[in-house]
This record gives structure tokens, C-alpha cells and sequence, in this order.
């Protein structure tokens, strides 16, 4: 079924030329501006070009700022909730109580330090002492300024989280940094539990 092409009528014609009558041509696209070309770059010679510094990651950072993300072991062991009687931790954050015993872990490594502190720790209590006195000095700075910081003082860092590990955890009532004439931020009050 192939149909043959419609012409139009007279009256369509007309029409057609009507409206196309009354139409305006399109007016011609504006010219596209020419595109800037960059300046071509001036090529400097060997002996001209800039000499690049050795460079180490971090090396500008300053890590001993307060850009720590974990608050300071002093402000950890300020926070902690007081669960020792009120009036005794008030005459031992002066210094009024007198440590009954004292270890000192300075110069020890960790694997050194770490028995030895269960030992005193659980030794001090089966002897009925309540007060005793751990002593891990403030360290040394061993920060080599890379992009990762280092703590000062490993042991005083360590010997907090060690208090709050079986098996010494359940002998341990509070802890908290030493008064300056005991030692300072070099050492710890451990106020134990009695033995029952």
C-alpha cells in the first residue's frame, strides 16, 4: 500500500503564504570571538632553574603544642571520679598523708616494670598498707619530630592503665598524681583496698 505523495489545496497554499509572509528571516549568528592562545612559557635553562630543598615529612610541624587529641594524664586522672573518702583525698592531694611504701620503676623498661609493679602492688595490700607511693619519673623527651608524636614519659603512661588491669585492679581504690614533694608528675599515689 504505497500512497502517493499529498500536494496541498489552493486554500493551504494561501495560507502557507500568509504566515510565511509575515515571518522575518533569522539574522546571522554573531562571529565566535577567537580564542586568547596562552602566552607560550618561557623555558628557563638547567643553570636557571629553581633547586629544589631535601624535603621530610613533618619537618615544619611542632608537636609539643596542645594539638593533642587525648586530654593530658593529668587532666585523665583529675577527671576520674573520687572514690576514696572525701577528706583523705583532700590531705593526699595536698600531701598530707604519708605514702607506707613506695617502688620506684625509673630507668626500668617495660617488661621490667610491669611485674614488678603487680608484685609491690599486691604485696603492699597483703601487708595491710593503704597508701603507697609508685615512682616512674617524668621521661624523656624521644620525639624526632615525625608526623606521628611521642609521648613524653612511657612508664607514666603505662603504670595508669596497668592500675586499672587484673590482677592489680581489684587491690587498687583510687589513683592519683603525686604532690610536688612526693615526686610531682614523676609519680603516683595508689591508695589501696583493705584486704578482706
Amino acid at each position: 500500500m504505497n500512497r502517493r505523495p499529498r500536494h496541498l489545496s489552493a486554500e493551504e497554499r494561501a495560507l502557507w503564504d500568509q504566515v510565511a509572509g509575515r515571518t522575518q528571516p533569522i539574522k546571522k549568528p554573531r562571529a565566535v570571538p577567537k580564542v586568547m592562545q596562552p602566552k607560550p612559557k618561557k623555558v628557563q635553562a638547567p643553570e636557571e632553574a629553581r633547586k629544589i630543598e631535601p624535603f621530610h615529612v613533618g619537618q615544619k610541624i611542632d608537636h609539643h603544642g596542645t594539638h593533642d587529641l587525648l586530654p593530658s594524664l593529668s587532666a585523665q586522672l583529675a577527671g576520674t571520679p573520687v572514690t576514696m573518702d572525701r577528706k583523705s583525698f583532700g590531705k593526699l592531694k595536698r600531701g598530707k598523708l604519708k605514702p607506707e611504701g613506695r617502688i620506684d620503676l625509673h630507668g626500668m623498661t617495660l617488661d621490667q616494670a610491669h611485674p614488678a609493679l603487680v608484685s609491690f602492688i599486691l604485696s603492699s595490700q597483703a601487708a595491710g598498707k593503704r597508701l603507697v607511693l609508685v615512682i616512674t619519673g617524668k621521661g624523656k623527651d624521644r620525639d624526632d619530630g615525625g608526623p606521628i608524636p611521642t609521648r613524653l614519659g612511657v612508664l607514666r603512661h603505662q603504670v595508669p592503665q596497668w592500675l586499672r588491669l587484673a590482677p592489680i585492679a581489684s587491690a587498687v581504690l583510687q589513683v592519683s598524681e603525686a604532690h610536688l614533694k612526693h615526686g610531682g608528675h614523676g609519680a603516683f599515689y595508689v591508695y589501696l583496698r583493705r584486704r578482706r
